[in-house]
């Protein structure tokens, strides 16, 4: 992987410049043997999300590093409109952190969104060649912002623990 330069100033975003919430109403073709919503269904519209929100923060293509920390929370069912909200929550010099919370209401009720999933995911801003390439850095605003960007560099040194250990570890696992 080509490093990304270190001499590029780019000014800094605040995380509300690319936050995002997408709605959609889930239908049968959405779901599993079990009659309800398909998980990978989720992981598919929080990855797409994330990406945008990548992307936006980024001023390009941003392509998915890791996703982690996913939860279940609840079940989906079809007639409920799912919405996914998602905000950077971190930047260092190629690489994002998104946090997705995702909510569902049903489509012919007045009720409250009940939590049904939550996600971490790492996305790197990619150029053309799909090289990593710079983002700007991540300018918190209030402080929400502020609590997430530090749990986020938790997160952060946790993966690259993990990712070292992992590379660190005998290949005798098949």
């Amino acid at each position: 992987m080509t490093r990304v330069p270190e001499t590029i100033a780019i000014d800094g975003r605040p995380p509300s410049a690319s936050h995002l919430t997408l709605s959609q109403i889930m239908d049968q073709h959405h779901t599993n043997l079990m009659g309800t919503v398909h998980g990978g269904r989720i992981l598919n519209l929080i990855d797409s999300v994330a990406g945008v929100v990548a992307a936006r923060h980024s001023d390009g293509p941003a392509v998915t590093a890791a996703i982690d920390e996913t939860a279940f929370l609840r079940a989906v069912r079809v007639g409920d409109v799912v919405h996914v909200d998602a905000r950077i929550t971190w930047a260092g010099r190629s690489s994002m952190e998104v946090a997705v919370r995702v909510t569902a209401d049903r489509w012919d009720r007045a009720v409250p969104p009940t939590d049904v999933a939550t996600a971490h995911l790492v996305m790197v801003a990619v150029d053309d060649a799909g090289h990593p390439r710079p983002v700007p850095p991540l300018l918190p605003e209030t402080d929400g912002d502020r609590r997430r960007y530090r749990e986020a560099e938790i997160r952060r040194e946790h993966r690259l623990a993990l990712r070292h250990a992992l590379l660190d570890a005998p290949a005798d696992i098949p």
